[in-house]
């Protein structure tokens, strides 16, 4: 459970960041905050996976490998989204 609260924190403060920093991909502040947080939570479930750190647990370096694996994929699949969202709403 505290990992994946770690993911959707990650996850918010890298969506957030992702919309800001990559030009053309801001969704809105409520926008990005999805984005990252569905990003963090699958992002870093799956990385927690593959890396075997999927076991858990209460140390720091568990929730923080967490924490970044989370804000990582929230940025990546917010920019993506954002991008692609961007995108199809200025053409139509």
């Amino acid at each position: 459970m505290e990992a994946l609260v770690a993911q959707l924190i990650g996850g918010l403060a890298g969506g957030a960041a992702g919309g800001k920093l990559v030009k053309g991909s801001d969704l809105g502040n409520i926008g990005n905050l999805i984005a990252g947080a569905v990003g963090g939570v699958g992002g870093g479930s799956l990385l927690g996976s593959m890396l075997g750190g999927a076991g858990g647990g209460m140390d720091i370096a568990a929730i923080a490998s967490q924490l970044v694996g989370g804000g990582v994929a929230g940025a990546i699949v917010q920019i993506v989204v954002g991008l692609v969202v961007n995108k199809v709403i200025r053409k139509a």
